[in-house]
């Protein structure tokens, strides 16, 4: 697994951990990674509002409800959306970058075996499909 998204997963579990500043510090290092170009622009902006989002507890945020509501049909549904909108050539790299941190936080999201929520740190196992 490249590192981008072996970081990105480590930052998904801190965020459904509600452990901001352990997220924060993986956000800091996925934006290394990206650097600071145009496409990582767009993929550091992602990966900050997932942040802010769950935080700020912004119950109609997408984010927010992906994690709280354990939905791995609604992840299948969005992971094949924002990889339609990335095959777009018209993009660019700034939404690139943007929709790619969103393809690899849902990726991320259904590889997980245990979903962990963020209210009262309940757990449910999710079979995957």
């Amino acid at each position: 697994m490249p590192a981008r998204e072996m970081r990105m997963e480590m930052f998904l579990r801190a965020l459904m951990r509600r452990d901001f500043d352990k997220a924060r510090v993986h956000l800091e290092k996925l934006n290394k990674i990206v650097g600071k170009d145009e496409w990582g622009r767009g993929y550091s902006k992602a990966i900050a509002g997932f942040i802010s989002a769950l935080n700020d507890n912004e119950t109609d945020s997408l984010i927010v409800k992906l994690i709280t509501e354990f939905n791995r049909e609604k992840a299948k549904e969005l992971l094949e959306h924002f990889e339609n909108v990335l095959a777009h050539e018209f993009r660019d790299e700034y939404e690139k970058g943007y929709y790619t941190a969103w393809k690899e936080l849902l990726t991320a999201y259904l590889a997980q075996k245990t979903l962990e929520g963020v209210r009262g740190g309940q757990r449910r196992t999710i079979k995957k499909a």
